[in-house]
């Protein structure tokens, strides 16, 4: 694999025939995956730093776009709770079978509004202060992440926030044997390394910035993730 510039092979998850209970296996598998590489930990950092002169009690309301089995918006939920802060917390995922597995995993009482459909013909009834967004961005082509950032910076009130992955290649071949150690589906192996061959380097978010007019941060995380921030 030339990883010189971003795959695109399609990913088998991405394909709406798959079988719900692998889909579901499959989310369940990555969810796991993003613990054990802390993949939301910049994602509540940046969370942190914005709402750093916030008192307790204060209100805020976050958007995830695609969000998968919803772990990153339960993740949210903790750190809010763990800050006094009354959060109100909406996901948008165009895959029917996302809503399913994330109101699954999420426990009675959680208040979180998952929600189907299509970002990109999505209009929040009320700007989410944040808009935040987890290894979704290598799914798509320049031309969509290029529109996705401009549909971010017009819907978010205070700022956004894209992690994702790091094109690199001691992560695109060592996915493969952490995802077997873990007993991972094999799916999610496979996707896995295309996903991986689909990331980012740092100079490509600076040309895709460039070409949304958009300024923002970019920053890299351990292990081989991308932060891209932007603060009103």
């Amino acid at each position: 694999m030339n990883l010189a510039a971003r795959s695109q092979l399609p990913e088998v998850m991405d394909d709406g025939d798959l079988d719900p209970a692998i889909y579901q296996r499959c989310l369940a598998d990555l969810a796991a995956l993003n613990r054990l590489t802390l993949t939301h930990r910049p994602v509540l950092n940046f969370l942190s730093r914005a709402t750093r002169h916030y008192a307790k009690g204060a209100r805020l309301s976050v958007l995830d776009v695609a969000y998968g089995q919803g772990d990153l918006l339960r993740a949210i939920a903790g750190w809010a709770q763990r800050r006094g802060f009354l959060v109100q917390l909406s996901g948008i995922d165009l895959n029917p079978r996302s809503a399913i597995a994330a109101r699954a995993a999420t426990l009675p009482g959680t208040d979180i509004d998952y929600r189907t459909g299509d970002v990109f013909d999505y209009a929040p009834p009320v700007p989410p202060d944040f808009i935040v967004t987890s290894q979704f961005t290598h799914h798509l082509n320049s031309e969509q992440i290029i529109k996705l950032l401009r549909w971010f910076e017009k819907n978010a009130g205070w700022g956004w926030y894209i992690t994702d992955l790091h094109r690199h290649a001691f992560a695109y071949y060592g996915f493969p044997l952490l995802a077997t150690l873990m007993r991972w589906h094999r799916i999610v192996r496979s996707d896995g390394t295309i996903s991986i061959a689909r990331g980012f380097r740092s100079g490509d978010w600076q040309d895709l910035l460039a070409q949304a007019g958009i300024a923002a941060d970019i920053s890299w995380h351990i292990p081989f993730r991308h932060g891209i921030s932007r603060l009103k």
